[in-house]
């Protein structure tokens, strides 16, 4: 897999080892550029919030002590070149400014699928898939929201409020320190308020989380929930996630309101204790503070003001864009990660597979899931796994893979420990046909070739034809162009299966996992599929994990596995007469054959 090395970057930074503001400048350490011109060019397109009030307080001036036509009309004309400049400017400072945060955005998602890439199966067993497309979808948005708002609001924050206080301490010095005291106090006063909306922002986002993936698991279980008629309880489920968002969302809101209510009277109380003062010293003349004056004073005391409510508006849309950093770290720096940097590819493989002393045990479980197994399949020999449901074979598999890892003991490939190879170059050599074909909604072309885009047609069709699919796809309505659905939707399971089939076959394979690949068919279409299958594992390495036991009488080797040991192996004439489980399961299946026949 080829990996950005920016998105490497990504991957290695600490996202929840540091302050979330510190990984929030690491993020944008590339756009420095851009996010500074966005703020230059913001703050001279945006001069028209300090200058109007300062050409008002001349415009007042001029004319209460009757001055010159000429000095006003220049004021009205800087007035106006001022306000013109606005438009050009704010499409060249978006031009930065959304630059700046698509690139970020792009590069955190890249980052996140990269990583989920190189996760281990054992992360995604223990993770819901819902929880982790918000991260992908709403985690990255709602950074991008933070740092959009940051550089809108905060740009006018603290552009209003380094104006008002350089413009007033030339003007007028005496109300310098007025503003430097009271502007202080009431954002300390608001900010207060706003640090109690982090609980009700947390406890809101961890609602719709798992809201996510409740509606995740729901549209998966459609299928079953409608055949075993469990409608109502699943919108009973549904519904009660919603409630659950609905009232975490109505406590945030109503939080909100009484904040926000609070602000706003805080805000026009201070304007009008400015209004008032500065009215008072110009009434009695007291230090030079002219008509103009009191303009200048209010309007620049409340942009000082308004621009302390901004940040505190702010706030939540930064507890959310900081929590959301947190929470990529849950992905980006797992430690459950394939190791395969830096180690050899396995470019050629006979099919050899060797296990030496294997043990696995799964984190939450106190028994091994594979214990001590030993056992060699020769390159082009069919082995199969059987067993009651636990015994193993699907953990057995997935170490064939490299799905899961041995804690003791080794795998070896043609002699060769798998551990010390990239197994990505090592699954380039193997084909799983699952239980339930996994298809997406895309063509018959689509689906078999997945993954090889220089496959041709003929490739295509040779496959098909090898998976005894050929006919049925020619009757489709556009043939390899036919649209198979979500999932498969719009042909029969036993159609699916031989599309797997043929996935499976233009690959070429030297090492072939067939899991269970025709135990959910009926018979006429099971018979169907294991002649696909037959022409599928010529001159391969098989691993067949089977239910039914008449599917697998050819095998070169049969593992018999209870409780994650190995207790029979042999040939399937062999086990039949040995008076072992095999036996035992053999004769159970024959009988209730037996049974349904006489029936």
């Amino acid at each position: 897999m080829k990996v950005n090395a920016a998105h490497v970057s990504e991957i290695e930074h600490r996202y929840r080892g540091e302050n979330p503001f510190r990984t929030l400048l690491y993020l944008f350490e590339e756009q420095k550029f851009r996010v500074g011109m966005a703020f230059l060019i913001f703050s001279i397109k945006h001069s028209p919030v300090w200058v109007i009030p300062l050409i008002t307080a001349n415009i007042i001036d001029i004319v209460t002590s009757h001055g010159s036509t000429k000095a006003l009309l220049i004021n009205i004309l800087i007035l106006v070149l001022v306000t013109l400049q606005n438009w050009p400017l704010n499409i060249l400072y978006v031009r930065f400014q959304s630059r700046a945060i698509r690139e970020v955005e792009n590069r955190l998602r890249s980052a996140l699928v990269e990583r989920m890439q190189q996760l281990t199966m054992g992360f995604y067993l223990r993770t819901n898939a819902g929880v982790l497309q918000t991260k992908i979808i709403r985690d990255v948005e709602n950074i991008e929201q933070m740092v959009r708002s940051l550089s809108d609001g905060g740009f006018v924050a603290v552009n209003g409020t380094i104006a008002a206080l350089l413009i007033t301490g030339i003007r007028v010095p005496i109300f310098l320190p007025f503003f430097l005291v009271l502007g202080p106090i009431i954002g300390f006063l608001i900010s207060r308020l706003r640090s109690k909306l982090n609980a009700n922002n947390e406890r809101f986002r961890g609602e719709v989380e798992s809201m996510s993936a409740r509606v995740n698991e729901m549209t998966t279980l459609i299928p079953i929930t409608r055949a075993h008629g469990l409608e109502q309880s699943a919108l009973e489920s549904m519904y009660k996630s919603f409630g659950n968002v609905k009232s975490a969302g109505l406590k945030l809101d109503a939080f909100n309101a009484k904040f926000n209510a609070i602000a706003w009277v805080t805000f026009q109380m201070a304007n009008v204790s400015c209004l008032a003062t500065a009215g008072y010293f110009a009434l009695k003349g007291e230090f030079g503070i002219t008509p103009g004056d009191v303009v200048l004073l209010t309007s620049f005391f409340g942009q000082l003001i308004g621009s302390v409510i901004l940040l505190t508006n702010l706030m939540p849309l930064i507890s959310r864009g900081f929590s959301s950093i947190t929470s990529l770290g849950e992905v980006i720096e797992s430690p459950d990660v394939e190791q395969n940097s830096g180690k050899p590819l396995l470019e050629d493989v006979e099919g050899r597979v060797t296990f030496d002393q294997v043990t696995f045990q799964y984190p939450q479980s106190n028994v091994p899931a594979i214990a001590n197994t030993s056992f060699e399949v020769k390159a082009g020999e069919m082995i199969a796994l059987v067993g009651p449901s636990g015994s193993g074979k699907s953990t057995l598999i997935n170490m064939v893979i490299g799905f899961l890892r041995p804690q003791s003991g080794r795998i070896l490939i043609d002699g060769r420990d798998l551990s010390s190879y990239d197994l990505r170059s090592y699954r380039k050599h193997i084909s799983v046909v699952p239980q339930e074909s996994v298809l997406f909604d895309g063509t018959v072309f689509d689906n078999v070739s997945y993954g090889m885009p220089s496959v041709t047609d003929k490739q295509v069709r040779d496959a098909l034809k090898a998976a005894n699919a050929e006919d049925f796809v020619n009757e489709l309505p556009n043939g390899v162009e036919t649209l198979v659905g979500e999932k498969g939707a719009r042909i029969s399971g036993g159609q699916k299966q031989r599309l797997a089939i043929a996935r499976a076959l233009i690959r070429n394979p030297r090492i072939l996992i067939l899991d269970e690949a025709t135990s959910a068919l009926d018979s006429q279409s099971e018979h169907a599929i294991q002649d696909a299958l037959n022409t599928l594992m010529k001159s391969r390495t098989t691993f067949m994990v089977a239910h039914r036991l008449s599917t697998v009488q050819r095998a070169n080797c049969i593992l018999v596995l209870k409780a994650g040991k190995v207790v029979e192996r042999g040939t399937h004439a062999e086990l039949v007469g040995a008076g072992g489980l095999y036996q035992e399961l053999y004769e159970a299946q024959s009988f209730l054959s037996d049974s349904d026949a006489s029936q």
